[in-house]
C-alpha cells in the first residue's frame, strides 16, 4: 500500500509539473523565491502593527516569527530523519520532468508549503475581525506553495503535508498567544 502511495504521488508530480509551459518557467521561479515576497512581509507586519497597536502588534508579530522559527526547525529536522530525495534528484522521476531548481537537501515536507500556510493562517486568525480581505493572503501561500512542484523540487504529498503542519503550527500558536495575552481575537 506505501508503494501504491508513493507510485500515486510520483504520477501525481509528473502530471501537475507537465501542466506548465516554458513560457512560464519565470513566473514560476519569480513565485518560489523567498525574496520575492520580502515586500509582502513588510507590509504583513507593518499591517499588524498599525491595526493592532504597538504593544499588541509587536507581540502578534513575534509570535508569529518565533512560529515560522519553529516550523523551519522542524522542517529541517523532519527532513533529516525521512531522507526522502527530491524529484529533481530522484532519477525515477527526474527525467520525466521541468526541472528549474536544483537543491540538494531532502524533500519531505516543504518547507515552503509549511512556513506560507503556517504564515496564512496566523495571520488570519490575528486579523478576520477587523480585516475581512486577509483571507487573500491563503492565495499566496497556495501560489508559494505549489510552485514547489511546477519547479520540481517536490512532490504533492511534500506541500501537502507542509500545508497542514503549518496550519497545525498556526493553531498552536495562536491559542498560545490567547492563553498568553488573553487579548480579544474570538
Amino acid at each position: 500500500m506505501f508503494d501504491e502511495l508513493l507510485q500515486w504521488d510520483r504520477d501525481a508530480l509528473i502530471f501537475l509539473n507537465n501542466l506548465g509551459a516554458d513560457s512560464w518557467n519565470s513566473f514560476w521561479i519569480t513565485v518560489t523565491s523567498i525574496t520575492t515576497w520580502i515586500p509582502l512581509f513588510l507590509f504583513l507586519i507593518i499591517l499588524v502593527v498599525w491595526l493592532n497597536g504597538r504593544k499588541n502588534g509587536i507581540r502578534m508579530v513575534t509570535s508569529a516569527l518565533s512560529m515560522v522559527v519553529v516550523v523551519l526547525l522542524v522542517t529541517k529536522l523532519t527532513k533529516e530523519l525521512v531522507t526522502r530525495l527530491r524529484p529533481n534528484n530522484d532519477e525515477n522521476v527526474n527525467q520525466f520532468i521541468r526541472i528549474l531548481k536544483s537543491p540538494v537537501d531532502y524533500s519531505f515536507f516543504s518547507g515552503h508549503a509549511a512556513s506560507s500556510f503556517a504564515i496564512a493562517v496566523l495571520l488570519y486568525l490575528f486579523l478576520r475581525k477587523n480585516t475581512p480581505w486577509i483571507g487573500l493572503l491563503f492565495i499566496w501561500a497556495f501560489m508559494f506553495t505549489i510552485s514547489r512542484i511546477f519547479v520540481g523540487v517536490h512532490f504533492p504529498s511534500d506541500v501537502l503535508i507542509g500545508a497542514l503542519v503549518g496550519t497545525l503550527f498556526a493553531f498552536t500558536f495562536f491559542n498560545l498567544y490567547k492563553k498568553i495575552t488573553k487579548p480579544d481575537l474570538g
